[in-house]
C-alpha cells in the first residue's frame, strides 16, 4: 500500500471512530463516513476495510494494543507480588482503559466500548472469554478465585466488565476533563465492590432454583 492508500485509511478510521462515537456504530452509513472523512473514491472503505464490521474492527484494533500491553504489565506486577488482592486486580481492569480518556480518539474509542458492550448481545466482553493471550481472559483467571462460588456463576466478573466500560464510556462523553485521576480511583474501589458484593439469602436461593430448574 502506498502513502496516498495508507493516509486515506487512516482518514477513514478517524472519521469513523468520531462518528461511531457520537451518531452510534449503527447510527452513521458508510457512505457518510467516506464523505466526511473527503475520500475521492467511494470504494475507498470496501478496499481498505470490506464492510462495517471489518472498519469497527481497525477503529477498535487502534486503541486495543495500547490497552492490552498495560494491562499485562499491572497484571505481571500483580502476579510478581504474590498477594491475592482483588482492589488490585480491579485496577488492571479500569486503569488501562481509563488512560484513554486523555485524549480525543480515546474518548471515541470508550464511547464505542459502551456501546457495544451494553447491547442485548454483548460484542464486547464474552468475545475473550476463551483466549489465553487476552488480558480480559487472564484477569478473569486471576480473579476467578477469589470470588465466593455463587457470585463467579451468576458471572460476576462479565457484570464488572461492562460497568467499567459503562461508566468510562458516560465520563468520555461529558468530557474531556481536567483531572481524570480521582474518577479512576473511585471507578476501582465501585469495581472491587461489585466483585466482593455478598449475595443476599434470597438471591442464593433463586440462583439454586434456576439451577435445578424450577
Amino acid at each position: 500500500m502506498g502513502a496516498a492508500g495508507r493516509e486515506t485509511r487512516e482518514r477513514l478510521i478517524e472519521t469513523a471512530e468520531r462518528l461511531f462515537a457520537t451518531e452510534g456504530v449503527n447510527g452513521v452509513s458508510l457512505r457518510e463516513i467516506v464523505r466526511a472523512s473527503g475520500a475521492r473514491n467511494v470504494t475507498a472503505l470496501q478496499y481498505h476495510f470490506g464492510d462495517r464490521r471489518g472498519l469497527l474492527r481497525a477503529v477498535l484494533e487502534r486503541h486495543h494494543r495500547d490497552v492490552e500491553t498495560a494491562r499485562h504489565t499491572l497484571l505481571d506486577a500483580y502476579e510478581a507480588g504474590g498477594e491475592a488482592d482483588v482492589h488490585a486486580l480491579s485496577g488492571a481492569l479500569v486503569r488501562p482503559l481509563a488512560a484513554k480518556l486523555a485524549h480525543p480518539g480515546g474518548r471515541a474509542y470508550l464511547q464505542i466500548l459502551g456501546e457495544l458492550v451494553n447491547r442485548p448481545e454483548p460484542v464486547i466482553g464474552r468475545a475473550s472469554v476463551s483466549d489465553p493471550a487476552d488480558s480480559t481472559y487472564r484477569w478473569r483467571e486471576l480473579t476467578g478465585p477469589l470470588l465466593e462460588e455463587d457470585a463467579t456463576r451468576l458471572h460476576r466478573r462479565f457484570v464488572a466488565v461492562r460497568f467499567t466500560m459503562v461508566e468510562l464510556a458516560r465520563r468520555a462523553q461529558s468530557g474531556p476533563h481536567t483531572d481524570d485521576r480521582l474518577f479512576a480511583s473511585h471507578l476501582v474501589d465501585l469495581v472491587t465492590a461489585v466483585l466482593l458484593a455478598p449475595l443476599s439469602p434470597q438471591t442464593r436461593r433463586l440462583a439454586a432454583e434456576r439451577d435445578r430448574g424450577a
